[in-house]
C-alpha cells in the first residue's frame, strides 16, 4: 500500500480534504498515491508536517514513522 494513503487512512481523511489543505485538485493528488506522477518538494513538505512524520518515511526511505528532531534553520 502506498504511504500516502496508508497515512491519509489512519487519519479518516478523504483525498478532497487532503487535497484541498494542499490547494491542489483531488485528481493531482490520486496520481500522487498513485505513483503516477512526482510529487513537488514543497507538497511533500506539508504532508510530512501534517501527518508529523518525514518526507524520507513518506518516500520508503525509513520505516521509523516519527519525525526528524526539526533544525533551527527550518524553524525559520
Amino acid at each position: 500500500m502506498n504511504r500516502l494513503k496508508e497515512l491519509r487512512e489512519d487519519n479518516d481523511i478523504y483525498q478532497k480534504d487532503i487535497a484541498k489543505y494542499l490547494n491542489v485538485d483531488q485528481s493531482n493528488y490520486s496520481k500522487y498515491e498513485l505513483e503516477k506522477i512526482n510529487i513537488p518538494v514543497s507538497i511533500l513538505r506539508k504532508l510530512a508536517d501534517y501527518y508529523n512524520t518525514s518526507i524520507d518515511y513518506i518516500l520508503y526511505r525509513t520505516d521509523e514513522r516519527k519525525p526528524y528532531k526539526k533544525s533551527i534553520i527550518n524553524d525559520k
